[in-house]
């Protein structure tokens, strides 16, 4: 496939080693104007022609165009044409599952996620997702612990009421970062895998599920395939620098604010106050 690449800018010029999470955060522009809406395809249109508030339009819009800049920084090509799609499905021969970019050999894998005027964009040489919320209200936590898996339940209700917000935030974050980095998303019931805290030997094997720090009113976690240590480095993007001309130029420049390491799973680690059975739903149900 020859696909045009950034004027003046050589191929790759951001490296990504193999135990390497590289981490952006992209705000929204000062006005809609600002966006150069051009550079997405044809489904990119159609899904954000589908959101009915002008904020979240913008901001699907706003996240897109600076996921499609930041890739571009990793592979050299064009933000206009990049081959944005789905991952192949075996069993099915259709491709519906985690955002890829197709027919690009040596290309990074990312994630994208977006909430209330923050966008993150993770980019990794292994299957990633990534997820970030706002912080809920009282009244959503109570709402979504139903839909939790009984022993995370148990810790977000032990809490004291003016943690749970926080806490069930840092859950919700890890679980739909997990889900991404499958390829599901919700589409798998929420209550199936255990992420909480107190246990991380229930955790699913083969994966590292942490929170990242972020900025205030914000959580953040990220879910990388591999039970290992991960560099990570979180990238602020200004905004004044996100929708110009020279956007390319400018990311490429983009030093880290933050390194930190995101550790594997502990097996051991299980707190000494008792938990109820933290095996998935599945599990529970063929020991019954």
């Amino acid at each position: 496939m020859n696909l045009p690449h950034i004027p003046n800018t050589p191929r790759g010029t951001r490296e990504l080693g193999p135990s390497d999470l590289h981490v952006w955060l992209l705000p929204p522009p000062a006005s809609p104007r600002d966006i150069p809406v051009g550079e997405l395809d044809e489904h990119e249109r159609r899904r954000a022609a589908a959101y009915r508030r002008q904020s979240d339009r913008q901001m699907y819009v706003a996240a897109h165009v600076g996921l499609r800049r930041v890739l571009s920084v990793y592979t050299g090509v064009a933000p206009r044409s990049l081959p944005l799609g789905r991952e192949w499905c075996e069993e099915c021969g259709e491709r519906h599952g985690r955002p890829v970019l197709v027919d690009l050999p040596g290309a990074p894998e990312f994630s994208l996620s977006h909430s209330h005027g923050l966008a993150l964009v993770a980019v990794a040489r292994t299957r990633v997702g990534v997820d970030v919320q706002a912080l809920p209200s009282p009244e959503t936590v109570d709402a979504c612990l139903p839909l939790l898996h009984p022993a995370e339940r148990q810790e977000i209700t032990r809490l004291p009421a003016d943690r749970r917000q926080t806490a069930f935030a840092r859950l919700w974050s890890r679980k739909e970062a997990y889900l991404k980095g499958l390829g599901t998303g919700l589409a798998r019931a929420a209550d199936l895998d255990y992420l909480g805290e107190a246990a991380e030997s229930w955790r699913p094997t083969g994966w590292t599920v942490r929170n990242m720090p972020l900025c205030d009113g914000h959580v953040g976690a990220a879910a990388l395939a591999g039970d290992k240590d991960w560099r990570t480095a979180l990238h602020p993007v200004p905004a004044e620098w996100l929708h110009t001309r020279d956007a390319d130029l400018r990311i490429s420049a983009v030093q880290p604010v933050l390194r930190t390491v995101l550790r594997a799973h502990d097996p051991s680690a299980v707190r000494t106050h008792a938990l109820i059975d933290t095996r998935n739903r599945k599990e529970r149900a063929q020991a019954s």
